[in-house]
């Protein structure tokens, strides 16, 4: 293969990600015509086929693999700018791409980017994902770095325990005497309804399997927002697992409760990101770290 040109990574990049040559050249500022002779010399220059000509404009597999080390380069190329913004060279901050679940977003990992802004230096690119899908995101070279619940490493990207985030099976004191007037029994507990954040959401279904080796069937609803998610507990749509940071404040005022106490979900998370030597990413990732001990379970 011959030398890379950042100039026809580049192009990638915006090609994937505005899904259109058109769209590509208006960001790029360059011609249409222009757009379709650096991919097509990029392919040349790679032997494979990059990008499939739809709409929109999807990368190939061979065409993944190349995207995640073109947004490798132009991130260290970013990240140089930035370090001679330092000493007054003019440049931008550096981006960094990250895909957060939306439970760690709302409790802890919002200090970890408060740690690393430093003065606008560097901006984010959060990319909301369940923790089960986030390192899809980085095996296509989305993001640089994902809070995921896979352990295994991506291709090309290193894995980090973080520790656990407990979940607690919670409703409120209304929904108990309407649905569970009985007793928390599993098999009533598995009829009620159910409040899940989207459909990507197993925590439910983990949850009731773990007590009764099979799924709930109770109605759902569908509420992606994590604290939206939370008030549709309170106000008493349904039954579902909250994060414990944010079930204590409505567990100490009683406006919930736990429906099986002795029965919490640990969700163990990991942090990975690229094999890559870039100030920006070993900041962000020693503020991950530092700010996972004290907010997680180990």
């Amino acid at each position: 293969m011959n030398p890379l040109q950042l100039d026809q990574l580049r192009t990638l990049v915006a090609v994937v990600d505005l899904g259109s040559f058109e769209a590509a050249a208006a960001h790029l500022h360059i011609t249409q015509s222009a757009v379709s002779q650096r991919i097509r010399a990029l392919e040349e220059s790679a032997g494979r086929i990059l990008v499939r000509r739809d709409r929109p404009v999807t990368a190939t597999e061979s065409g993944e693999t190349v995207l995640r080390t073109a947004r490798q380069m132009l991130h260290l190329e970013e990240s140089l700018a930035g370090e001679l913004d330092d000493l007054g060279s003019g440049q931008g901050p550096v981006v960094l791409a990250v895909a957060c679940n939306s439970d760690s977003l709302s409790t802890w990992f919002l200090d970890a980017m408060t740690g690393v802004h430093d003065g606008g230096r560097v901006v984010f690119d959060i990319r909301r994902e369940d923790e089960s899908l986030s390192s899809e995101l980085l095996r296509r070279g989305e993001v640089m770095a994902a809070v995921t619940s896979q352990s295994r490493p991506v291709q090309g990207c290193r894995a980090l325990p973080l520790g656990s985030m407990r979940y607690l099976a919670c409703a409120s004191p209304g929904f108990v005497a309407r649905h569970l007037r009985k007793g928390t029994t599993t098999a009533a507990l598995g009829r009620a309804p159910i409040v899940d954040f989207d459909r990507s959401d197993g925590h439910q279904n983990h949850h009731y399997r773990r007590l009764a080796r099979r799924e709930p069937t109770g109605p759902r609803h569908f509420i992606p927002s994590s604290h939206d998610h939370v008030r549709a507990i309170v106000a008493g749509l349904g039954w579902g697992l909250i994060p414990e940071q944010l079930a204590t404040p409505w567990l100490v005022s009683g406006e919930i409760v736990e429906v099986s106490p002795d029965r919490p979900l640990d969700v163990p998370l990991f942090w990975q990101h690229w094999k890559l030597q870039s100030p920006d990413l070993d900041a962000l990732t020693a503020a991950v770290l530092d700010t996972a001990r004290t907010e997680l379970r180990i």
